[in-house]
């Protein structure tokens, strides 16, 4: 069994910055591929960031693209997401999910997860 645990969500004023962190146990979690969803009230969850299992790759929403960045710290087990000039539409649920084999490449699909954190809320004022 996986865990994965979200943390540094917050309250921060529009063209601000956070960082959201996720902790993972109970498996090998360099060989993984990591991804960052939100969930905005009243929407569907969406897929913001991933990164492959050894960091080499990255990819991002069109809407995040710029502001955040995805990064993984295998020696820790932690996967972050540093956002930079937020916006109120960047207010959410984040959540933090692993792919479900290892070794796989970028993964955008939640089908491709497995394993999902219970999320930290970002809010963004304006």
């Amino acid at each position: 069994q996986v865990q994965l645990v979200e943390s540094g969500g917050g309250l921060v004023q529009a063209g601000g910055s956070l960082r959201v962190s996720c902790a993972a146990s109970g498996r090998t979690f360099s060989s993984y591929t990591m991804g960052w969803f939100r969930q905005a009230a009243g929407k569907e969850r969406e897929f913001v960031a991933a990164v492959i299992w050894n960091g080499g790759r990255t990819d991002y929403a069109d809407s995040v693209k710029g502001r955040f960045t995805i990064s993984r710290d295998n020696a820790k087990n932690t996967v972050y997401l540093q956002m930079n000039s937020l916006k109120p539409e960047d207010t959410a649920v984040y959540y933090c999910a692993a792919a479900a084999s290892p070794r796989s490449g970028l993964i955008y699909a939640e089908p491709g997860y497995r394993f999902w954190g219970q999320g930290t809320q970002v809010t963004v004022s304006s």
